[in-house]
């Protein structure tokens, strides 16, 4: 009888917020997810728990027996450990999920090897809906990967090292950046006793601007007319913060010069 993707035993290396949701995302698709390895004990049994798995804290203890390994370990770790993460497991097939790290990493450490980058920010404490996470896979065995993918999202693309770090850069100014943006906003409003939440229409709206216009067509605001009058008040009320002014000034005059293009 044909086995289905499904029956392909997975083992964890990481437990952070990636790990943590992709993991469980897998366990209810019905994959097998025989171990997770974290550096904290806490973290490994936590997400063990939830996807019925073994755990350890010790590399020399991961499982050698899974056909594939799903390593999502900040970047410096994943290549300090390398030569403890791939040990005995010439058979298997083992990926990182970091957008920022070349697939050639894996290269006189593994035989079997690639890249399972789905873009999204993840945090332990909100599930994703993986059905609209687009999946960026590398590998020579690459439609295991896409096999894989394809259970948890219809986007799933090829993609070269070199494209990831571009989607990579661009998702830490969507995301990260923006991010900041709100936390920064967050400090104003709360000096003038405001709630941060009589921003999240503002901040839904936004969103759901880009889906239908171009990010250059949806934006507004005083830099777009460069409203000097606006700008010089907006700066002043920033007098006891140099470090929000030069922000302020700086995102105006890139959005004011955008426009022009």
């Amino acid at each position: 009888m044909k086995r289905s993707i499904e029956d392909t035993p997975i083992v964890f290396i990481g437990a952070g917020n990636l790990a943590t949701n992709l993991a469980k995302a897998l366990y209810r698709k019905g994959f097998r997810i025989v171990q997770v390895y974290s550096r904290t004990m806490e973290s490994a049994r936590t997400l063990a728990e939830k996807v019925e798995a073994e755990y350890t804290t010790d590399l020399q203890a991961v499982s050698k027996d899974a056909k594939l390994y799903i390593v999502s370990l900040k970047d410096d770790a994943l290549v300090d450990l390398l030569p403890q993460i791939t040990e005995g497991k010439q058979v298997s097939l083992l990926v990182h999920t970091a957008g920022s790290i070349p697939m050639s990493v894996w290269e006189g450490h593994a035989e079997r090897y690639g890249v399972f980058y789905p873009m999204q920010t993840f945090s332990k404490q909100r599930e994703v809906k993986f059905q609209e996470v687009p999946f960026f896979v590398e590998a020579e065995d690459v439609e295991l990967l896409k096999a894989v993918a394809a259970t948890l999202s219809e986007k799933v693309y090829e993609a070269s090292s070199e494209q990831r770090k571009s989607l990579h850069l661009a998702a830490v100014f969507i995301c990260n950046f923006t991010n900041h943006m709100y936390a920064l906003a967050a400090d104003l409003l709360e000096k003038y006793n405001l709630p941060f939440d009589v921003m999240l229409p503002l901040i839904d709206e936004t969103a759901r601007k880009v889906h239908e216009l171009a990010p250059r067509d949806a934006q507004t605001g005083p830099a777009v007319r460069y409203d000097e009058n606006v700008m010089s008040n907006h700066l002043a009320m920033l007098v006891d913060s140099p470090a929000l002014q030069e922000i302020y000034k700086l995102m105006s005059k890139s959005i004011h010069e955008h426009h022009q293009l």
